[in-house]
């Protein structure tokens, strides 16, 4: 079993039960105690768990959302492939306003060869296009959320509001069926509903796993995007009922392609 498999196996369990056991998690990933306690170490140096005597509890309150450099590598391959989807929409010469987080990071570095105008709302985003010799990068300003690297405040959300773009990137941490689109944070959530606002068209990229989470701060409906980028493992019964509001859905079942 791969690494990444073997972590988000380990964060899944902690996620159900609060703790895990090092022996527990060998029999279940069917690996040694040692590679467990590695797997245990390399999680908690990153902040997704803290070690106790013979295995590790989780750090994130009820709520919460994993660190971002646990999240990187979690689907990696999936998050790169619902960003490619999205950015399909896009033409050459859009103003695109891009969301954070490591769905948005995946976003930009797509967009990064694109002949567009593009304000990335993460460093992890900036960082994906300052060297591109095609995008415009403009940039918002604003404070950044810690590691997670999120552009917040308003500064940002001022700057957001001068502007109108083609179309925003829109990325969540959960997308519950009755809930709709929600953040963790109250600052992302406020920049979300902001670069809805100044977007004449904005595309929600949402792993299917989002479907059967929920977050505090609401962003807005599902019902309110105009394109959702998605995978097969969605709730066939909530994206049927997003194409009869008028949502365009698009289901990426490989790497090369999405199906409506």
């Amino acid at each position: 079993m791969q690494m990444e498999v073997r972590h988000r196996e380990i964060l899944d369990e902690l996620r159900r039960s609060g703790r895990v056991q090092v022996d527990e998690l060998a029999k279940q990933l069917s690996t040694s105690a040692m590679t467990v306690r590695r797997d245990l170490e390399h999680l908690a140096a990153v902040g997704a768990l803290r070690r106790v005597r013979g295995g590790a509890v989780g750090t994130a309150l009820h709520g919460e959302g994993l660190p971002f450099s646990v999240r990187a590598v979690d689907d990696e391959g999936l998050k790169a492939r619902l960003a490619a989807a999205a950015v399909a929409y896009i033409d050459d010469g859009e103003a695109v306003v891009v969301d954070s987080g490591t769905t948005g990071a995946a976003a930009a570095a797509e967009l990064a060869h694109r002949r567009v105008t593009a304000m990335p709302l993460s460093v992890q985003g900036i960082a994906a296009l300052s060297s591109s010799q095609t995008v415009s990068l403009v940039l918002s300003g604003g404070t950044v959320r810690g590691a997670e690297g999120t552009i917040v405040g308003p500064i940002a959300e001022r700057t957001i509001a001068s502007l109108r773009f083609d179309t925003a990137i829109l990325t969540c941490c959960a997308a519950d069926p009755s809930a709709g689109v929600t953040a963790f944070d109250l600052g992302d959530a406020a920049i979300k509903q902001a670069i809805i606002a100044s977007a004449a068209r904005v595309i929600l990229i949402a792993e299917g796993s989002k479907f059967s989470l929920r977050s505090m701060a609401i962003v807005c409906a599902l019902e309110d995007v105009d394109v959702l980028v998605t995978d097969a493992s969605a709730p066939p019964a909530v994206l049927d009922r997003l194409r009869a509001a008028g949502v365009e859905v698009a289901v990426v079942e490989d790497a090369d392609h999405p199906t409506s």
